[in-house]
């Protein structure tokens, strides 16, 4: 048997920070093993955990590397600060394996269980993937946060992210690196991400170290960022920050905000206009020398774009006998206009979304579309890079809003959020978290479709009582987001109040008439356990952003809050 108390010794915890995609600010740190080539016959850390596990040694190991990093996480002075946890799937099957034991270590460093989220991987032996759905359910009923880690390269997939009920995945960097560079990579990510949010789960990008993939795996829509972008993993607890810069620095840079009114000047392919005057011999020559395009699009003396004209429309001419003779007799050819056939155009000020609905509704007439600047030629957009940029925008608006509501979604919430606490000297804002009560058994006796129905009546509520100049997003699931800028409190209070009753009152008509006749529900509970269940109706945390807020303030705020709102029938308001 190894001397596990002189190996454990040489080990210790390098820490990286997971931040948020649209802050740059910090959520949480993840727990990385060092120090394991210290230690004779072991080369990594699976060689670690491979002998802990043949020795039947794997569950007492970990309980002692978990109190190391939890010790060392304790010392990091940061307010809601969340350790992410890596756990070997295996220690279930270990004989000494028993619940209680993170719950006494948490207590031991005053910590409650809202700090720990544990990783459990996808990846690995038949033996650990058979063993990851025994393990999230243990932790899940003991109250615990999990996170799938290694998304996307295991052999259960879609199957792990339907069934897990996980609070976050993290992409695998397989999927995240050149992720800019690769459609595919992007189109599999961004569908992902648009699932999981339907879900209520949270994306980690994990393995940025680039700019452009930085800024990808932002407007696809990934929650939080992790990588050597942000920071390496660091044994120094003092070299984590509680808002990275560098990362601040990109999103002020990021241009592309408004990314429906602008073009990437690459897909505009600059095709050299004949002036209208231009002789018919010279028109000729042109399609002579220029052979990658049969058309040519003309302007008048001033730039203006008048229309375009077809290689096919004067062949005849000049294949003709005396065609060449005619084309350089200048009374002749004194106009190309009779030659000049109508272009679809759009103004570049029009942005992406106007060029795509444009070009949809013509596109049996067209090979493209051209661009004018205040009706001045400008270029030509061929078939193909519409189609890019139809993809491109495609999941830029897929990012930016909840495919089941249509409403704004996670990315926006946070920009909202960001800009409330900025503006915060100029403008009091109140910020209204809804979270469904008791909607799980709901979705598991009526099942989803009725439980997308509840979902789009509250959603549907929101945006009838709320005024038109509110914020109102999906934060996903059973969750909703509203934000107020300069209300009255007391009107906030009475109107969300009524929203909730109203509600409770509406989604009655989904259940059966028994059903509505008790009052409540027969099911199981998260521990398999029959009991009844209340008849669905939302809680509520309100939350106001004054010229005295701290931002630093919000995550801990509101995670009081929102607790404190389910066992509240009314509203929950505190001062941020």
């Amino acid at each position: 048997m190894p001397n596990w108390t002189e190996i454990i010794s040489k080990l210790d915890y390098a820490f990286q920070p997971i931040i948020y995609s649209h802050s740059g600010k910090i959520y949480a740190v993840e727990a990385l093993l060092r120090n394991v080539q210290d230690i004779p016959n072991l080369t990594n850390i699976d060689d670690l955990f491979d002998l802990a596990f043949n020795n039947d040694y794997l569950y007492e190991l970990d309980l002692q590397l978990r109190e190391k990093a939890i010790s060392k996480f304790a010392k990091i002075n940061y307010s809601n600060l969340k350790l992410f946890y890596n756990l070997d799937n295996r220690i279930i099957y270990n004989k000494s394996y028993s619940s209680g034991n993170t719950e006494k270590i948490l207590k031991k460093y005053n910590l409650n269980k809202e700090r720990i989220c544990f990783e459990l991987s996808e990846k690995g032996t038949a033996i650990e993937q058979n063993a990851l759905s025994s393990m999230l359910e243990k932790y899940k009923q003991s109250g615990y946060s999990i996170a799938i880690d290694d998304f996307g390269i295991g052999v259960s997939g879609l199957k792990l992210l339907y069934f897990s009920e996980a609070n976050i995945i993290k992409l695998d960097r397989f999927f995240i690196s050149n992720i800019d560079q690769d459609s595919k990579k992007k189109l599999f990510c961004s569908s992902i991400i648009d699932m999981a949010h339907i879900m209520g789960i949270q994306v980690i990008a994990e393995g940025v170290e680039t700019i452009k993939e930085f800024y990808t795996c932002k407007d696809i829509g990934a929650d939080f960022i992790q990588g050597y972008l942000v920071q390496k993993p660091t044994k120094n607890i003092n070299e984590i920050e509680i808002l990275y810069n560098n990362i601040v620095d990109l999103i002020a840079k990021d241009k592309r905000n408004d990314t429906n009114r602008t073009i990437d000047s690459k897909f505009i392919e600059e095709i050299t206009p004949l002036d209208v005057n231009t002789s018919l011999y010279d028109l000729f020559l042109h399609f002579k020398k220029n052979t990658q395009h049969n058309f040519v699009p003309i302007v008048d003396e001033f730039g203006y774009l008048l229309g375009i004209i077809y290689e096919s429309d004067i062949k005849k001419i000049s294949y003709s006998q005396y065609g060449l003779s005619l084309a350089q007799n200048k009374t002749f050819s004194s106009t190309l206009l009779k030659y000049i056939k109508p272009a679809l155009s759009v103004e570049i000020s029009w942005g992406i979304d106007k060029i795509l609905e444009m070009y949809n509704l013509n596109f049996n007439d067209s090979l493209g579309i051209f661009i004018t600047s205040s009706d001045k030629y400008k270029g030509f957009i061929n078939l193909n890079s519409l189609l890019t940029l139809s993809y491109k925008r495609n999941i830029e608006i897929a990012t930016n809003q909840n495919p089941l509501t249509k409403l704004p979604g996670n990315s926006q919430i946070e920009k909202y959020i960001d800009t409330s606490f900025k503006n915060s000297q100029l403008n009091t804002t109140y910020i209204i978290y809804f979270d469904f009560n008791d909607f799980k058994p709901f979705n598991d006796i009526y099942g989803f479709r009725q439980g997308d129905r509840a979902i789009l009546i509250f959603s549907e509520l929101l945006q009838k009582r709320y005024q038109k100049n509110s914020f109102i997003a999906h934060i996903g699931g059973d969750d909703f987001f509203v934000g107020l800028i300069d209300y009255n409190y007391k009107d906030v209070f009475e109107l969300t109040s009524n929203i909730q009753d109203e509600f409770k009152n509406s989604v009655k008509n989904l259940y059966s008439k028994e059903d509505k006749q008790n009052n409540f529900i027969v099911g199981k509970d998260r521990f398999g356990t029959t009991r009844k269940f209340d008849l669905l109706s939302v809680s509520c945390a309100i939350l106001e952003i004054n010229s005295q807020s701290d931002i630093l303030n919000f995550d801990n705020t509101l995670n009081i809050v929102k607790k404190a709102s389910k066992n509240s029938k009314e509203p929950i308001f505190k001062i941020i």
